[in-house]
C-alpha cells in the first residue's frame, strides 16, 4: 500500500461535525461517535483509579475540550468537582442536559487560553482532543500551567503510522456509516515519544502510557464490517503496543 504521507500533511480535520451531533452524541449508533462511547467505557474507570491512588476520592477536575460530557459527567457522578470546556456551544448544551449531578460547571473555553489562573486543579484532562488541534504542545503546556503541583494530566490520541491510518482513518471510512470526511487526518497524530518529549518540556512526569485497540476477536467487530453500525457490546482493550491509539497520564512535578 502506497501511503502518501506528504499529501496527508496537507490535510485539515473537520472539527465541525460535534456541532452537528446534538443527541446524536450519546444515541447514534450509525456514526463513529459510537467507537468513542465505547473506549471511554474502557478508559473511565482506570482514571479513576488512578485519580484516586494519586489524589483521592474528591479532586478538582478539568475536562479540556469536553464535548458532549462522556468525561465530565462521569467524574462527576464519582464525586468529584468537575469544570468542563468546549468551543462547541452545542455539545456543551448536550453535556449540561445529560449532567444527572447537575453540578459539572460546563462553559464556553478555548483550550489555547485555558479561563482559569494557574494552578487551579488537581486533575486535567485531554481525552480525545490532541489530534484535533493544531499546536497539542501548547494544549499541553496549558493543562500544566492550570494544574497543581502533583496533580495529573489525562490524555489519548492516535499514534503516527501507517497501521494506525489504516486502521482509524480508512478502517472507518470504509466499515462505519456516517463518517464524515477528514473525520480524523493523519498529519495531527502523534508518536508517542512526541508526547513525552512534550510532557518532559512542560515539567510533567510520565506515570504510565498504554495502548488501546479494538478487540479484534469478537462477533461485534464482524457485525460493524457487515452493517456499517456499531453494535453497542462492540469493546476496546488496552495493548502493551502503542501502534494504533494509546492513553496515559502524567504528574506536575512538586519542585515547579
Amino acid at each position: 500500500m502506497d501511503l502518501d504521507l506528504a499529501k496527508l500533511d496537507k490535510e485539515i480535520v473537520n472539527n465541525d461535525v460535534y456541532d452537528q451531533l446534538a443527541e446524536r452524541w450519546y444515541e447514534a449508533q450509525d456514526d463513529p461517535i459510537a467507537l468513542l462511547r465505547n473506549q471511554h467505557k474502557l478508559e473511565m474507570p482506570w482514571i479513576l483509579e488512578q485519580i484516586r491512588r494519586h489524589i483521592g476520592y474528591r479532586s478538582e477536575v478539568l475536562d479540556m475540550g469536553c464535548g458532549a460530557g462522556f468525561l465530565a459527567n462521569d467524574l462527576a457522578l464519582a464525586g468529584h468537582s468537575v469544570t468542563g470546556i468546549d468551543l462547541s456551544t452545542s455539545s456543551l448544551k448536550i453535556a449540561e442536559s445529560r449532567d444527572k449531578t447537575h453540578t459539572v460547571r460546563y462553559q464556553q473555553g478555548d483550550v489555547y487560553q485555558v479561563p482559569f489562573p494557574r494552578e487551579s486543579f488537581d486533575v486535567v484532562a485531554a481525552m480525545d482532543l490532541l489530534e484535533h488541534v493544531s499546536d497539542p504542545q501548547k494544549v499541553i503546556d496549558e493543562a500544566t500551567r492550570v494544574l497543581r503541583p502533583g496533580g495529573l494530566f489525562f490524555f489519548n490520541t492516535f499514534s503516527k503510522n501507517p497501521l494506525a491510518w489504516l486502521v482509524v482513518i480508512k478502517g472507518m471510512e470504509w466499515f462505519v456509516k456516517n463518517t464524515p470526511k477528514d473525520y480524523h487526518v493523519y498529519s495531527l497524530f502523534i508518536d508517542p515519544n512526541q508526547i513525552r518529549s512534550w510532557l518532559e518540556e512542560a515539567g510533567l512526569q510520565e506515570m504510565q502510557i498504554r495502548g488501546i485497540r479494538p478487540i479484534f476477536a469478537q462477533k461485534a467487530l464482524f457485525r460493524l464490517i457487515k452493517t456499517g453500525v456499531v453494535p453497542k457490546e462492540f469493546r476496546f482493550t488496552f495493548s502493551k503496543s502503542t501502534l494504533i491509539s494509546y492513553t496515559g497520564y502524567a504528574k506536575k512535578l512538586r519542585e515547579q
